[in-house]
């Protein structure tokens, strides 16, 4: 694995448990922003394997799934739903209310579920 991608992989990996502490704690806001983190460094990872490049500049899983040609439908499911959360869990006028008021443990765990089956589908195409 080139080692751009290794460092991301890596840190998904990190950003999935750190979003499992969170849920724990009773972070929910800040467990859903470090998933949608998680997913994103896997997705740039396998990106960089796939296309022997570095990913764009996005935090778009829309886009990087697009541009990997995902086409499973559970996958990107979990990518549209975790796709907005990169603004939302931190902005107030994007969340049109404080972040940390609108996402509950069920959410919090939901995410971090759709997190970790995007983080499944890029480790069986890293082979890791």
């Amino acid at each position: 694995m080139r080692e751009e991608a290794r460092l991301l992989w890596e840190q998904a990996l990190e950003d999935l448990k750190t979003a499992e502490v969170l849920i724990e704690a009773g972070r929910y806001y800040a467990s859903v922003f470090f998933s949608q983190q998680a997913a994103e460094k896997a997705l740039k990872a396998l990106y960089i394997e796939v296309k022997k490049e570095l990913p764009p500049k996005t935090h778009s899983l829309i886009r990087l799934s697009q541009e990997l040609n995902i086409k499973d439908e559970e996958i990107l499911d979990a990518v549209l739903d975790l796709n907005p959360e990169y603004t939302v869990t931190r902005y107030p006028d994007a969340a049109n209310e404080v972040p940390a008021r609108i996402y509950n443990r069920r959410s919090a765990v939901e995410h971090f579920e759709k997190a970790k089956k995007v983080i499944e589908f890029c480790r069986k195409r890293l082979k890791v």
